[in-house]
């Protein structure tokens, strides 16, 4: 949670049903900390995916060519090739 000094008041319209839903899934007393409880999955989430998503964008670069060498996956998807 964000430190008091970094908060600012702030008039947002929001849809009422949605933050309630979010203050019943995080377990949240009020409604300004279910907000902050999904702005922090949000931004965690975002850090997670971008964790992942930059090596693969790397591997993917690197021009490595994979082999079915067990062919298992071809006879599941149809392919004959043997």
């Amino acid at each position: 949670m964000g430190k008091a000094a970094s908060r600012s008041k702030s008039l947002i319209r929001l849809n009422v049903a949605k933050v309630k839903r979010v203050q019943k899934a995080s377990g949240a007393k009020t409604e300004v900390e279910a907000i902050e409880q999904a702005l922090d999955f949000v931004i965690a989430e975002s850090d997670s995916n971008r964790l992942v998503i930059e090596p693969n964008e790397r591997f993917i670069k690197s021009g490595v060519e994979m082999k079915n060498v067990y062919r298992k996956l071809d006879r599941r998807w149809g392919d004959e090739k043997r």
